[in-house]
């Protein structure tokens, strides 16, 4: 009981943290449509910060500018707006500057909530391209593809096989795959 309570507790916490992130990037971006350029309003927004709250750390200009970010790149999408409040802001940095494009944001988000991944799991997942092999999986093969599977049983794209067969060096995989296809 005590560890569910816990949990139920940090969940919350974390909740309202990701909303007043994104309520502060929802500020800024407002407030910096409004600024002339050259106000350094976000400058004075962190030193402000930095003098009334010095205890809050990632208030800084750096951390604000990823909290404007951060509410620009959801602020329209309704599909995201369940699942940002269950993930972490470590794993939300990761997710923005390491994805590119809002599917693949979509796919480690609820990645992130499905499997509870860490942020150094959710890094390590991201590093390894585990979005791009997923998709990959998912796409049918080439009519050409099918075809050799068809006729062969199998589908031989791993370089052992190609040494067991005895495919000369000169061969190119490139020149290989049209010859395939």
């Amino acid at each position: 009981m005590i560890e569910s309570a816990k949990e139920r507790a940090y969940r919350k916490v974390n909740e309202k943290l990701i909303l007043m992130y994104r309520d502060i990037g929802e500020y800024i971006s407002v407030q910096s449509e409004n600024a002339e350029y050259g106000d350094a309003f976000v400058q004075k927004l962190a030193d402000f910060f930095a003098t009334n709250y010095p205890e809050l750390k990632g208030f800084n200009r750096r951390g604000l500018y990823r909290m404007k970010q951060f509410y620009e790149l959801y602020k329209d999408n309704e599909k995201v707006s369940t699942l940002l409040t269950q993930l972490n802001w470590s794993n939300h940095l990761k997710i923005m500057s390491a994805c590119k494009t809002m599917e693949e944001r979509i796919f480690y988000m609820s990645m992130c909530v499905k499997e509870k991944y860490s942020a150094r799991e959710l890094a390590r997942q991201i590093d390894s391209g585990y979005y791009e092999r997923y998709m990959l999986s998912q796409k049918p093969l080439t009519p050409a593809i099918e075809e050799s599977k068809r006729a062969t049983g199998n589908v031989f794209l791993d370089n052992y096989v190609l040494d067991f067969l005895d495919v000369p060096e000169t061969v190119s995989e490139r020149d290989l795959q049209k010859s395939i296809i």
